[in-house]
């Protein structure tokens, strides 16, 4: 949920530049199911904006009616929605609504965390039953400095608490400058991940060429130096045998939780034997984790196919789900 944090920031400060109030809305518990799980938030203004949602768009008018009241008295609320009447999810959300004011140093502190790929905690304090508290609040734990979402909150530590922890953005790194590459750049950016387009220095290529992208690196493979992580997924999708190879060679160092290479298992298996004659040090775990084809076997055909396969396969991977890849399909990719 952190990218859906990031934006709120982002409306926060940009309301707070115009003299907008905000409320920041948590769903901090829930009896029964429902379209989303505790911890999800959303940002609304005092002039009818909302960033992020809580729902499926059914509470949405709900929680914006209610926050009325704290825009207006600054008095931290709490909510409840039942959904078996209403949304056919047979269950009761209890949603914190508190007033949103955040000091300069907890902006920068929160900006650093992401740029910086750390996790930070949120807690928040409520009950459910619904009612206006000044002890309903929230309090950020970043870098081991704790701040107050309001500055009205008055800590009660008798309350119960909703504990979540974010962590950094999921970061997809795409090797590969052709049309399918602008496709998986594009999709990926929808999903709240980070998205960074890696080009040989040749291919001339600017960032905005891939909508959704927030980084473009210019490299050839030689001492690739990028921000790898068990939150990263890489797939390299050159569409040039002797380009992902030296690619391969400048990723062998890393451990992303995600490595993809495009192209057939004939190709994906000569590859292989020219890392291994390239590098015979180059570890038997590394060319195992490597998913090749990328993407699940689903029949794409267009690169906007292509790109949702390696999407899934990637989300399916990362949830520890069975899935069926294309990296265990015998024969050719296609029929």
């Amino acid at each position: 949920m952190t990218h859906e944090l990031k934006k709120i920031i982002t409306g926060y400060e940009q309301a707070a530049q115009s003299g907008i109030k905000t409320v920041l809305a948590t769903v901090v518990a829930l009896d029964g199911s429902s379209y989303r799980r505790p911890g999800v938030q959303m940002l609304v203004l005092e002039n009818g904006t909302m960033v992020g949602a809580v729902s499926g768009g059914c509470v949405e008018k709900e929680v914006f009616r209610q926050a009325e009241t704290v825009f207006k008295t600054t008095n931290p609320k709490m909510i409840t929605y039942d959904g078996r009447y209403r949304l056919g999810c047979e269950g009761i959300l209890y949603i914190l609504l508190e007033p949103l004011q955040l000091e300069s140093k907890v902006i920068k502190a929160l900006k650093t965390a992401f740029q910086k790929r750390q996790s930070f905690q949120m807690a928040s304090y409520y009950e459910q039953a619904e009612g206006e508290s000044v002890h309903f609040g929230s309090i950020l734990t970043i870098d081991g400095q704790t701040y107050p979402v309001n500055t009205f909150f008055q800590l009660d530590t008798k309350k119960p608490v909703f504990e979540q922890e974010f962590s950094p953005c999921y970061s997809l790194i795409i090797i590969g400058a052709e049309h399918d590459a602008v496709q998986l750049a594009a999709m990926a950016s929808q999903t709240g991940w980070d998205v960074t387009v890696v080009v040989n220095p040749r291919e001339e290529k600017t960032l905005s060429y891939f909508i959704g992208a927030s980084k473009l690196v210019a490299s050839d493979g030689d001492g690739l130096d990028l921000p790898i992580d068990a939150q990263t997924a890489v797939v390299v999708m050159t569409h040039s045998y002797a380009k992902d190879l030296k690619y391969l060679l400048g990723l062998k160092k890393y451990q992303p939780g995600y490595l993809g290479l495009l192209g057939p298992a004939r190709r994906r298996e000569q590859l292989f034997n020219e890392l291994l004659a390239l590098d015979s040090d180059i570890a038997y775990e590394f060319i195992e984790n490597i998913n090749g084809p990328a993407g699940l076997d689903i029949g794409a055909e267009t690169s906007q196919e292509i790109a949702i396969a390696i999407l899934a396969e990637i989300i399916a991977l990362r949830n520890q789900k069975t899935v069926n890849s294309l990296k265990n399909k015998e024969g050719k990719i296609h029929a």
